[in-house]
């Protein structure tokens, strides 16, 4: 009896030890899956005058949570990527556009000269663009990338960070004796809403650009786009108010040169054809930038200046000019700060010898 008992807990004893070290072996895709993030903190002070009301100042100065992103990317086999980003910002006028989705998407990447992207992602659309907001240098996308790409578009479309819904084919090819791709071509087909939007008019946006890497760090690029947008106005001697689908057609031209020894030189002109949401300012806007950043140690401290130069109207009493110089000390590749003053000239400010104006900005951007 003791021998069948001692026998029995054995045997008990053995499958429980069995469930203990049994393992449950996760999915290779699950394990390749990564988790990042990063945020940006700004301080902004100004000194300009308002828009609307002759000599009354309307400076500013605050501090404010610029943004906060966090992302999850992984592979799914070999030659199929994936990625998804939520944003998240403060002192926001209206918190409910925040948290929100800005990045889903998958793309096959079997072939260099040919990929395929679908979901919701960055506009083929300029060099800037697609750049990151913290690597891009400045303090701000330029006005032309702002007002023409989707950030705070003059169509009046929902700040979009330069996104859309859509599917995108692009590649590298024409390789050098050393390997290097020589030609870029990238060309997508969008819903022209902005982000997590349907199309509202069942036109899609096109766009489209390629560039050349004569050098390596080089880069000269031309970039096109059309489609539409609908907007809604108020007719000022009936009082109806009316919707409305409109051509959008822009171009943007660029060259950019980054140096082995940390130098980046970054040039672009866009035109826009289309009305926006304020049917006053025309169907025509342009912009352009020049900008250089210089290191002082290499990866680790940078002088920078920008020219940046919007016209709403592609008139230039409707401009506005930021005049840049800044500095941008890399703690490590986790943390950085940054320092920038504007002389900035705006002519929507009404007031005869009141459209300059003068601009601070701080941030401290970090990425885990």
């Amino acid at each position: 009896m003791a021998i069948s008992l001692l026998a029995l807990s054995m045997t008990v004893n053995a499958q429980e030890q069995e469930k203990k070290t049994t393992t449950i072996e996760l999915p290779q895709w699950v394990k390749n899956i990564k988790f990042s993030g990063y945020g940006m903190v700004q301080y902004q002070a100004d000194d300009k005058y308002s828009t609307t009301t002759p000599d009354q100042k309307d400076n500013a100065n605050s501090f404010q949570l610029r943004l906060f992103r966090l992302a999850l990317e992984g592979r799914i086999g070999k030659d199929f990527y994936w990625k998804g980003q939520i944003q998240l910002n403060g002192n926001t006028s209206t918190l409910g556009s925040s948290p929100r989705v800005v990045d889903l998407f998958g793309e096959w990447q079997k072939y260099d000269f040919f990929r395929i992207k679908a979901g919701q992602f960055k506009r083929s659309f300029s060099f800037e663009n697609p750049m990151h907001p913290i690597t891009q240098g400045f303090m701000s996308y330029s006005q032309s990338i702002s007002k023409l790409v989707g950030f705070s578009d003059r169509t009046g479309e929902q700040a979009s960070n330069g996104r859309d819904i859509g599917i995108q084919v692009q590649g590298d090819f024409l390789k050098n004796a050393s390997g290097r791709n020589l030609l870029h071509y990238q060309v997508g087909v969008f819903n022209g809403e902005g982000i997590n939007k349907k199309d509202a008019d069942n036109r899609k946006d096109i766009i489209g650009g390629f560039w050349v890497m004569p050098i390596k760090g080089m880069r000269i690029g031309a970039f096109g786009w059309t489609g539409s947008r609908v907007i809604s106005y108020t007719n000022a001697a009936t009082g109806e108010s009316y919707s409305q689908s409109v051509p959008k057609n822009r171009y943007a031209l660029s060259a950019e040169y980054v140096t082995e020894s940390d130098w980046t030189f970054r040039t672009e002109y866009v035109h826009s054809q289309g009305y926006g949401s304020n049917l006053a300012a025309g169907d025509k806007a342009d912009g352009y930038y020049a900008l250089c950043i210089a290191p002082i140690i290499a990866k680790k401290l940078h002088v920078k200046a920008r020219y940046d130069l919007y016209r709403d109207r592609k008139a230039w009493d409707s401009s506005k000019t930021f005049y840049e110089i800044g500095a941008d000390y890399v703690f490590n590749k986790y943390l950085q700060l940054n320092i920038e003053y504007a002389r900035v000239n705006d002519k929507s400010i009404k007031t005869e010898g009141k459209h300059n104006y003068n601009l601070l900005d701080v941030e401290l951007d970090f990425k885990f």
